[in-house]
This record gives C-alpha cells, structure tokens and sequence, in this order.
C-alpha cells in the first residue's frame, strides 16, 4: 500500500478482465460507478475517479503465464487526503496473496 497517490496514474494488474470487474463492485464500496465498456466513472464525493483498462499480452516466466491488465487512473476534485482514503480501501480489495 501507498502513502500517497497521486491525481493521475497507471498500473499493471495481474488479473483478467473478467477478475478485475468482479473485483471491482467491493473495492468501490459504497461508491456509485458506471461502466462503459474498458472504461468506468466512479462517483468519490466531493469528486470523481476515471478509470480505463486494457487487456495486455501475458507476463511469461518459465512455464507461468500471468494475465496483465493495464488500468489508468485518473482523480477529479479530490485533495490528496481524500484519493488515500478511497485508495487504501480499493488496494485491500484488490490485494491478492498466494500461500
């Protein structure tokens, strides 16, 4: 987890699109967010979040292949306080750990 996040930035899931949306309706919590095909707009009072994503060619390791999702993230109207509120809850819902 971060201790801060910037306005504007990117990242590379190890997830599948279909994993990444059904991931996505907790990690908003209460949030209301609209879909619109690799794109969503989630309502973050006082502001917005924007985010895009797109599939990208498996990280390949040995005999592993692991999905990479490449997703933007882009904040509106939001101080610095408020995008780390909204994201330390998205990253520990998106938090995945092997055993």
């Amino acid at each position: 987890m971060q201790s801060n996040y910037a306005e504007r930035f990117e990242r590379e899931m190890g997830c599948t699109e279909a994993e990444w949306l059904g991931w996505l309706p907790a990690a908003m919590g209460d949030c209301v967010w609209r879909r619109d095909g690799q794109r969503a707009t989630v309502e973050v009072p006082p502001g917005t979040l924007s985010l895009r994503w797109e599939t990208c060619p498996p990280r390949v390791i040995a005999l592993m292949r692991m999905p990479v999702l490449q997703v933007r993230f882009a904040f509106s109207g939001l101080d610095a306080a408020q995008r780390y509120t909204f994201m330390r809850r998205f990253d520990l819902y998106m938090q995945r750990g092997g055993g």
